[in-house]
Parts: structure tokens; sequence; C-alpha cells
């Protein structure tokens, strides 16, 4: 069977193969006979930089809420997103494999088929009822699986389309981005106003929530703190002066890869003047925080119920945010601001709080740890591999590994990492045949801030040589050829007219 697409009978097989196999799950740590199954609460935010959070060690952002998650949890210090952008990323973990197997090539794209067996369907097999607060970027027809409560807040519409920039194309444009313009003190925004909306359903669930003989998965997503960065003035108070700005090596800009240089160009964020990425800097602080007591209402919310105890607690994000570093915003790049994610894990029941975990996952690798904790029996094709064991021992045997890609907007060509150990290693795609590929390699051990390009080094063209056959063998094709079949599909399209696009574009979500 083709990894890329399943038909109804195919899907409904899978579904009574796994239901068939439930009788005793696939996890020691799930449900036995006789014992009741855990609650599972996924909390998602948006463009949350895994740097800024109190329990991964900043000690300026205040975070009191998931502090405390994860003085009760664990917390993994190298999660990945598999990619640096909101529906590709949305739609790996629903998914379970990465976007390049899904053709989930950017924020104008669903997976395969309406029928895909995503992470919800296999837990409704499971036993479970899989239920979804907020916003996954899902098109307006699609849910996979989840039933949506809280109103109606996946809205797109896809049409399959997309482009490259000309390689050449690195004249400046005049002007900064007109996302500067929304970096102000305010108490109103699409964010905000959706994630109070998100956190009104997930309360008035988790309160009217009754024994109906099935336990819940539960996915609330937030928009916080993705731009505008837009937050009450008390929020903001509370960093100035306070956040350091970026460090940027003299010549660092002049060395980025050149899909970097077009990210630079492409979202106009090259002469941000000083005053404002201090500004946005203390404002993003300030809108994590916001979000912060969002979740703090939910967390109180399970202990009021009752549920807190059965209920495991996963509070992750779908990428990271540049804040200036390396000379970018949002997010697009394959730097460790923007790829690299919180993740969270709880479960009072079973395992002991304060601990982290420092070697390398992924988000599909949660998506596969939500289905194996829920009893569900995994499509053996799947990227992701269960965390459960590694969750009971910090000893055990990880393969501390993650691998991200990118081939939306604003690039010559797409781009794809893996990160082993202390190691990190970036291939960008041949933009055409008179522009070659280019390479990056960073040891994060004596280099976090991704200064010093080892690529180009001969005592390093083995490790170099090495990681790209890693990442080849991960995504089951040399990154260039699927770079060719990602502009195949950008030029068909699904067939659907662009109404829709040009707002979605707009937002930048």
């Amino acid at each position: 069977m083709s990894p890329h697409s399943y038909n109804r009978r195919q899907f409904m097989e899978l579904l009574g193969i796994t239901a068939a196999g439930l009788a005793l799950p696939s996890s020691s740590l799930a449900a036995e006979e006789g014992n009741r199954r855990p609650n599972i609460l996924v909390i998602m935010s948006d463009e949350h930089n895994a740097s800024v959070l109190g329990c991964t060690g900043n000690k300026i952002v205040q975070t009191p809420a998931l502090d405390r998650l994860a003085q009760g949890g664990i917390v993994f210090d190298n999660c990945y997103c598999n990619s640096p952008l909101c529906v590709p990323s949305r739609l790996a973990f629903t998914s379970g494999k990465y976007v390049s197997r899904v053709g989930a090539w950017n924020n104008n794209c669903w997976l395969p088929s309406p029928d895909y067996p995503s992470v919800a369907r296999l837990m409704n097999a499971a036993g479970y009822e899989s239920f979804l607060c907020g916003k996954m970027h899902y098109d307006a027809t699609q849910r996979y699986g989840f039933t949506e409560i809280g109103g109606q807040m996946n809205k797109g519409h896809m049409n399959g389309k997309g482009e490259r920039r000309a390689p050449d194309d690195l004249a400046p444009e005049p002007g900064i981005s007109k996302r500067f313009d929304e970096f102000h003190p305010g108490d109103h925004s699409h964010v905000l106003d959706h994630d109070r909306d998100v956190t009104a359903g997930t309360l008035e669930f988790l309160k009217n929530r009754k024994d109906a003989g099935k336990p819940f998965f539960l996915l609330s997503g937030y928009v916080a703190p993705h731009f505008p960065l837009i937050v009450p003035e008390k929020y903001w108070d509370a960093y100035k002066g306070k956040v350091p700005m970026p460090n940027i090596p003299e010549g660092l800009l002049d060395a980025l890869p050149l899909n970097y240089k077009h990210l630079r160009i492409g979202f106009n964020v090259e002469d941000a003047p000083e005053d404002m990425v201090r500004k946005g800097r203390e404002l993003y602080y300030g809108l994590v925080q916001w979000l912060d007591e969002e979740i703090g209402k939910v967390l109180q919310s399970l202990e009021d119920a009752g549920l807190a105890e059965n209920t495991i607690v996963i509070y992750t994000a779908d990428h990271g945010e540049n804040m200036g570093e390396h000379g970018l915003w949002w997010k697009n790049c394959l730097y460790d601001s923007a790829t690299k994610v919180p993740l969270i894990v709880r479960w009072p029941a079973k395992w002991k709080g304060a601990q982290h975990r420092t070697q390398a996952c992924s988000l599909v690798d949660v998506a596969r740890t939500v289905a194996e904790l829920g009893g569900a029996t995994v499509p053996e094709d799947w990227n992701g591999d269960s965390m459960i064991h590694w969750l009971e021992d910090p000893k055990a045997p990880w393969k501390d590994q993650a691998v991200s890609e990118y081939y939306a907007h604003n690039i010559a060509s797409g781009y794809a990492m893996i990160r082993m150990g202390q190691f990190k290693y970036t291939y960008h795609t041949r933009p055409d045949e008179t522009h070659p590929p280019e390479r990056e390699l960073y040891d994060l051990a004596v280099d976090p801030q991704e200064f010093h390009n080892l690529a180009g080094k001969p005592e390093y063209a083995e490790k170099c040589a090495a990681m790209h056959a890693a990442l080849v063998k991960e995504l089951g094709k040399e990154p260039d050829q699927i770079e060719q079949r990602c502009r195949a599909d950008y030029k068909k399209g699904y067939g659907r007219d662009d109404i829709g696009k040009s707002k979605q574009k707009k937002k930048g979500l």
C-alpha cells in the first residue's frame, strides 16, 4: 500500500485490525483489563520559542503555570517540530508522518485523503472520544476524526498551490514588513480573542465532561504567542528593558545560505530598526506570559473537575519563533529558534515530576506516543517512535534524532534537517541548474547559537556524508527528488479556486 494514500476500504480495514488488537493495548502503561484508561489532553500553542520558558532555563519570562506542569512532569529539552510552519507541522502531528510523505508542503495543504488514518481516528478506534477545541489550521472541510467543540475555528481553504523565488532575485524591498506595525499593546487581536474562546471551550468541556464509559483525547489549539505581537499593556510593562537583543556576529548575515537571504528579503525584515526589534522581543515575552495564564486556567479546571490524576497532559507547540536571531523573524528556517519546541508531559498517576530528557525527539514521536498511550495500534509506516519506555526510564535507549523540513514560501528551494546527538545537518536543495545545493553543519555542544558552519571544513566531510545518508534514509528519498515532487504538486494544486488564499497569506499563519 502506498504510504501517501488510503482509500476508504483500506482505511476501514486498518481500523478493523486496530480495533481487533485492543483487548490488551500496546503499552504497559496504557489500559489493562479492568483499569481506567487515562484521559489525554494535548495543549498545542503556535510559534512558542522553546527558550522562552522558565522550566527550560529562562530567568526573565514568567511562566508559572507551565513551570508547575514541569514540576509535576517531564521536560524534553530537545524536541523539534517536523516543519517550522503552522499547517505542515500540525499535519505531521495529525498523520504521524514527515511532511514530505503526506504532501504537506505549505499552509495551503491538507492530507492526501479525508479518511487518512490520523492520530484522532486511531484513538477513536481504540475506544477514545477525540475532541478539538481551537485552531489546528485544518481546511474547513476536514477534521480528521476530531469532533470540534467551542465553535468553528478551522476555516481554511486549501488549494495546494505554491511557488519559488528566483534564486538571483535578491533586490531589497523598500521599507520594512507591515507586520512590524502590529507590535504594540492592546486588549484585543485575532490571536487574543481566538485563544480566549479556546480557554472558554476547554473549560466548559472539562466542567461538564460526564463519564460516558470512554476516556477522552482532547486537543486544545492555541494561536499565541503567534504574531501580531499585541498584548495588554501590563504584560509588556513586565519586560521593558529586560529582554536582551539578539546576538549577530560580524559577517554572519553575509554568510547565510541563499534561502535564508531570501527569507530576509521575502519577509522584508532586513532593515528592522533596533528599537522595533527590542519592542517586538519584549512584547513576545509578554504574550508568552499571557498564554501561560490561559493554560493555567485549563490546568486548574482539570483539578476542579477531579480529572488531573488520571489525565495525561502534554504541552507543546507547532514550531518556534525567530526574534531577530540570524537577522530573521517569524519561523521558516531550520535554526533551533524556529524548529525547537517546548515539550512537557505529565501523568501524576504514573511518572515522577521535575525530570528532564535531553536527547532529541520530534512531534511525530509525540503523536506515536499519544496513540500508544491510548492503546492504539499504529500503522507500520508512521515515522515516529514511541517514547513510553523513555518516559518511564531516563536511561532507556533512545534514538536521539529528529528531522524537520521546509518547502513553503519565500525561498528559492526546499531544505531539510536532521539532528543526531550533538550535531545538526541541513541540506538546501539545488534551486536550479546554475545554483548548487548548500549544506550546514553545527556542533551544538560548542556552538548552540549555530554561528559556525562546519560543512565546508575537510575534517567534517565524513560527518556531513554520514548525516546526509541518515537524512535520506529517514525521508525515503534524496531531498532534491522531494523538492521536484513538491514543485510538481504546486503546479497541479487541488483543482480548487484561490478563494481564501489571500486571507491566509495576510495572516501569515
